[in-house]
């Protein structure tokens, strides 16, 4: 199960990059605006500030994000709703619909775009930006160490992070179509943390999730400390904070008028 809590940790680290994709999304005055994946709620109020006229949904598959999320609601303006993603289709025209941080997790995302483009209202748009980190230690760890003798049994049903996304060109061949043109663009951040272990905390909020739900107590424990023993090897202290590499792959795709 999700925690908000736990995803909250160095939350202004993760809500940099969807600041970063809404500024490029050139609407000026959307009535409909969906977050998919929308999380705790927090910069899914975002859009509202934005856009204060639009009504803005914001969609996760996660119960217990969706209920930390409804602090945010804003009567008429802002709600939040449960929906899987990956069967979703909006039942009106949207003039915006962000999907941040979120489609990684959903398989075959890719051959899904376009059924999400096409329902966008001309001038709409559909922005999008998924984590592509997939080949740092913070991934091949969790990989390596579910495959090691202790725990490939216990683990082997678990499916790890990943993305089919690997590039910003990806997303720029999927979602130049006619009709359409397409903003792409890369970034890695090189985030500064604080605190005892904290490339660890980060994971737990999200990578980890899957590994985490899948055992006990005490095998969560075991786990961790072997892990996290290993992204400190990784990502070592300095005097300044423990640098964290984050590469993030965007696009914006807007329909014509």
């Amino acid at each position: 199960m999700w925690d908000p809590g736990q995803y909250l940790h160095y939350a202004d680290e993760r809500a940099r990059p969807f600041h970063e994709l809404v500024a490029r999304i050139p609407v000026a005055a959307p009535a409909r605006v969906y977050d998919l994946g929308c999380g705790p709620g927090n910069v899914t109020a975002v859009l509202s500030d934005r856009w204060p006229d639009a009504h803005v949904t914001g969609l996760d598959n996660s119960a217990e994000m969706v209920e930390a999320a409804r602090a945010h609601e804003r009567p008429g303006r802002l709600g939040f709703a449960l929906a899987e993603l990956a069967d979703w289709a909006p039942a009106d025209t949207p003039d915006v619909i962000v999907a941040n941080a979120a489609l990684h997790w959903v398989p075959g995302h890719v051959a899904k775009l376009a059924r999400w483009c096409d329902a966008l209202a001309p001038g709409g748009a559909f922005a999008v930006q998924v984590p592509g980190n997939f080949a740092e230690p913070t991934h091949v760890l969790i990989g390596e160490l579910a495959a090691s003798a202790r725990w490939k049994d216990r683990l082997a049903d678990v499916p790890l992070l990943r993305s089919e996304v690997t590039s910003a060109d990806q997303y720029l061949e999927a979602l130049a179509r006619p009709g359409f043109r397409v903003d792409a663009w890369e970034t890695t951040y090189r985030h500064v943390l604080h605190g005892p272990d904290p490339v660890l905390e980060w994971t737990k909020g999200t990578a980890l999730r899957p590994v985490l739900d899948a055992l006990e107590p005490g095998e969560q424990c075991e786990f961790l400390a072997r892990y996290g023993a290993l992204l400190a090897e990784a990502y070592p202290a300095r005097p300044y904070g423990t640098v964290l590499p984050f590469r993030r792959i965007f696009a914006v795709a807007v329909r014509d008028a």
